[in-house]
């Protein structure tokens, strides 16, 4: 047909796009002399992702979006390693976390139509089964849904790791609902 774009089979398989907002470290463990030069990794399935490394800080603020294609919203784990980088040596582990990002998702599928701003979907509890330092809001804002979560990080000293949650809908996707 003229004008109807083809849409791959990777496109028609997609149900949307989870945006993950790695914020800033806190009290990350040392790895270098007196400090460490951070970065995160983000892995989901085949897909792996990573932040730019900061310098010398062990309190760094990231502020960078990584985006992750969603295609079955059950297999939705995120695996998170914080690495100090190394120009001469392999880059030191930093501790690690887990998002179960499903709780997130099935948040995303509720009817928000008539929801007031910042409406509180959702609450997830710190708990064994999960990274969370601290108990989670899934929250409706400015017409989306979001959750900000701080992770204490295993496998280290110290550290966490504050990040947000964002679902993208994309156009000519499946989607969640």
């Amino acid at each position: 047909m003229v004008g109807s774009p083809v849409m791959s089979s990777e496109m028609q398989n997609l149900l949307g796009l989870l945006r993950v907002r790695i914020k800033r470290g806190i009290n990350l463990a040392v790895r270098d002399l007196n400090t460490s030069d951070p970065y995160v990794v983000l892995k989901m399935g085949r897909q792996r992702l990573k932040t730019r490394v900061i310098r010398k800080d062990i309190n760094p603020e990231w502020n960078e979006d990584l985006t992750l294609s969603v295609s079955d919203s059950n297999d939705v784990n995120i695996h998170l390693t914080v690495y100090d980088h190394d120009t001469f040596t392999m880059d030191d582990k930093m501790g690690d976390a887990d998002i179960d990002a499903g709780p997130f998702l099935d948040a995303v599928k509720m009817n928000h139509d008539r929801l007031p701003e910042g409406t509180v979907v959702t609450k997830i509890q710190a708990g064994r089964s999960n990274c969370l330092a601290e108990e989670s809001d899934v929250v409706w804002t400015q017409g989306r849904v979001i959750q900000d979560m701080c992770l204490r990080l295993r496998h280290v000293e110290t550290g966490e790791i504050e990040l947000q949650l964002q679902w993208i809908d994309l156009p000519g996707s499946k989607g969640l609902r």
